[in-house]
């Protein structure tokens, strides 16, 4: 499980990197920085879910604050 959520953070960060080179590269009207954004949020939304669920099946054990 550690290596999915590790997996979903890089993805979710090469979204944000991506949507920030078409940021400053990209100087036309397109909708590329507005698309990658939505992907990264659609991501931290799912990953969000995932631990949720993860959590709820005892996949995984909350620590808590030591």
């Amino acid at each position: 499980m550690k290596v999915v959520i590790g997996i979903a953070f890089l993805v979710i960060l090469g979204s944000l990197g991506s949507a920030f080179f078409f940021l400053m590269k990209d100087k036309s009207k397109s909708s590329r920085t507005v698309n990658a954004l939505t992907v990264r949020i659609g991501m931290s939304i799912a990953l969000f879910l995932l631990i949720l669920f993860a959590h709820h099946m005892g996949w995984i054990q909350s620590t808590g604050i030591r």
